[in-house]
């Protein structure tokens, strides 16, 4: 049993072609697609959430204001934090299976036919 640490040739090439697909203009393209939805999309919806809460806190008379019978604005509040978490985890769904997806399978593929 070998405990060198060294990386083999196979290992270092390996890291080669990772590092080369990482510094190629597709896999900028994709990082970027990825980011302009991702990055946007969470600080919207943290500062929904953070809303939802500094309401809850400070805002009691507001929040207990009636909609429709004993429903409140609390509890419509509430019920749109899980209908927008939904809405968002489909919405990224689609956004990756139209843009991340295929990109991500060109750079694989080019990466699997370089191996061979």
């Amino acid at each position: 049993m070998s405990t060198d640490p060294s990386p083999t040739r196979e290992g270092a090439q390996g890291t080669e072609q990772y590092r080369g697909v990482q510094a190629s203009p597709e896999f900028a393209e994709l990082r970027h697609a990825y980011r302009s939805f991702a990055f946007p999309l969470t600080v919207a919806f943290i500062t929904w959430y953070l809303l939802f809460v500094l309401l809850s806190s400070y805002a009691g008379g507001f929040m207990g204001t009636k909609v429709v019978g004993n429903i409140n604005v609390a509890f419509v509040l509430g019920i749109a934090q899980f209908v927008t978490t939904f809405a968002i985890a489909w919405w990224y769904a689609r956004h990756a299976a139209a843009k991340l997806d295929p990109r991500a399978e060109a750079i694989k593929s080019r990466m699997e036919g370089d191996a061979s």
